[in-house]
């Protein structure tokens, strides 16, 4: 690892910890795996108040397999592209009903095949349930990695290989849950508080602009 990399670990594992912590609300693997899907475009926050009753109301994959199309896109519109999220959610359930008999496979491939799921959903499902070391790239991870330097690329799977190289195994899963939290306080997108940030010497776009 480049001394400059363990510098920059450091400092945000004083800063936010190293405890493990999933922002979405759930209490069984397909429960993480629906609430994921949901938080595309979508904020955390407004996730786990939709899928408070959404569980409540759905209680197996086969639940949401049979769910009504009409009435699954009202019960989840608030958190936005309802219609395709619906779609998804009931093909990807009915998939982990039949064909996986409600167990939410632990494979990148096996998850990436289900309706909906992406990279990133799949690596969260593998981190937060399997404990399977993975990088999970969301718009924190992409924005922030490219400030500190250790990716030039906007694609996200080109970003996780980038990320992959650069960070320790153990800190795959710890840096994006860090990351997360000083995105939403310190280095967030439109309005950055440079002259909070413990990371300011790290930054690759404060160095040429004095300012993100």
């Amino acid at each position: 690892m480049k001394k400059r990399t363990k510098e920059i670990l450091d400092i945000l594992d004083q800063q936010f910890g190293t405890e493990y912590k999933c922002y979405l609300n759930y209490e069984t693997p397909w429960q993480l795996l629906a609430a994921t899907m949901l938080s595309a475009q979508c904020t955390d926050a407004r996730v786990n108040i939709v899928t408070k009753d959404l569980f409540q109301k759905y209680t197996s994959p086969g639940d949401i397999a049979a769910a009504d199309l009409k009435e699954l896109e009202e019960d989840i519109r608030p958190t936005g592209f309802y219609h395709n999220k619906a779609k998804n959610m009931i093909a990807c359930m009915k998939d982990i009903h039949e064909k996986y008999h409600d167990e939410v496979p632990s494979t990148l491939e096996e998850l990436t095949s289900l309706a909906g799921v992406g990279r990133k959903t799949a690596n969260v499902i593998r981190g937060n349930i399997y404990h399977d070391p993975s990088v999970v790239v969301d718009t924190h991870v992409k924005r922030i990695s490219r400030r500190l330097g250790f990716t030039t690329n906007e694609d996200p799977e080109k970003i996780e290989q980038d990320l992959m190289k650069e960070l320790p195994k153990d800190h795959w899963i710890l840096y994006n849950i860090q990351i997360i939290q000083f995105g939403r306080t310190i280095c967030t997108a439109r309005s950055p508080k440079c002259g909070e940030c413990s990371l300011q010497k790290y930054c690759e776009e404060y160095k040429i602009k004095g300012k993100v």
